[in-house]
């Protein structure tokens, strides 16, 4: 269900929400983007799925709250929770200070390296920044792995995409060089016989000035005390195993990081 069909059936209910504390909350509204394989996608059957929405109903559970799951466009996610369009964005997003000053976050639930992508016949082996001066990157915008393009490869050209499947479409047809994104994303992609044509070559270092804080849960500002419920909730499903459960579903490697 779009959050745009919901916003009108939903506003009383988010006034009133608003008002209580946050161990009072019963139910809570969720958005993720819906095109962000494995973290968050659309199966064939119409319903979203994807480590991001395992992790969020598992912390709902910890919580015992509701979870109503939604979809919204990558660019207009913190502007909707800011509106109160949704309680609380589990969307694979980072922690940075930029977006700090807009939203409040929980701890990380997952920490993972930006990696590059080549088509299997490039004769790029490194992901040095020398190793892809004056070449073309596929990276989705606003996120932080475009920012990493931009930054480290700054003697590359970046372009800058919607959404992940619209760069692997590119890649996928010779018009771009090199793809950047999540670890895990391209990992899926390249072992899946739509991402064929490419093989990974590298990872980067983390850096939290470039990639942030990990990836954590968006809540509104003065929602602090929602962000410590998430936050313990993600260190219960650590300890009680449910998160290596989840995780092994989709990684052959712990997503959790440090």
């Amino acid at each position: 269900m779009s959050f745009a069909r919901m916003a009108l059936a939903t506003l009383m209910s988010f006034t009133a929400a608003s008002a209580l504390q946050a161990d009072e909350i019963t139910k809570l509204r969720v958005a993720t983007e819906g095109a962000y394989p494995p973290f968050n996608f659309t199966g064939s059957d119409g319903v979203l799925t994807g480590f991001d929405v395992e992790i969020g109903n598992a912390l709902c559970a910890e919580m015992k709250v509701e979870c109503e799951w939604g979809t919204q466009e990558w660019d207009g996610m913190i502007p909707g929770l800011v509106a109160g369009k949704y309680d609380a964005i589990i969307a694979s997003m980072s922690i940075t200070e930029e977006r700090l000053e807009r939203i409040s976050f929980s701890r990380s639930y997952y920490n993972t390296p930006s990696t590059i992508a080549v088509p299997k016949d490039s004769s790029v082996t490194e992901i040095t920044p020398e190793a892809l001066e004056g070449l073309l990157i596929g990276a989705q915008g606003g996120t932080t792995h475009s920012v990493v393009a931009e930054e480290v490869y700054a003697d590359a050209d970046v372009a800058l995409y919607p959404t992940s499947e619209e760069y692997k479409l590119d890649i996928e047809n010779g018009r771009l060089d090199a793809v950047i994104d999540d670890l895990g994303v391209l990992q899926s992609w390249v072992d899946s016989e739509a991402g064929s044509c490419c093989k990974i070559i590298g990872s980067l270092p983390i850096q939290p000035e470039l990639h942030g804080q990990g990836i954590g849960v968006g809540v509104r500002k003065g929602q602090e005390e929602l962000a410590d419920r998430f936050s313990q909730a993600i260190l219960a499903i650590r300890e009680n195993g449910t998160y290596k459960k989840i995780n092994d579903k989709y990684f052959s490697q712990d997503a959790f990081g440090e």
